[in-house]
């Protein structure tokens, strides 16, 4: 079994990785499971859910990602 080092960097604790364990991204989630702590790389695409529910469409990804449009509204006063 692989051990790493826990290190104080600043106010936080961390931990220095082996290079077998390195992640291939620049953020993780980081959860607990009884006395265990859990990292998993965020994912950076769509990929993580076609096993789940199958194939993305285009249009899908397209409407998850596009920022909607800016709508003008009336302003609010409610000292009026």
């Amino acid at each position: 079994m692989e051990t790493a080092k826990i290190f104080r960097h600043g106010g936080s604790q961390a931990v220095r990785l082996p290079k077998d364990f390195r992640f291939d991204t620049t953020e993780v989630r980081i959860r607990r499971h009884g006395a265990s702590v859990i990292l998993e790389p965020v994912p950076q695409d769509w990929a993580w859910l076609t096993p789940l529910i199958g194939p993305v469409d285009a249009d899908f990804e397209a409407a998850a990602t596009t920022e909607p449009a800016a709508q003008e509204r009336p302003g609010l006063d409610v000292f009026e």
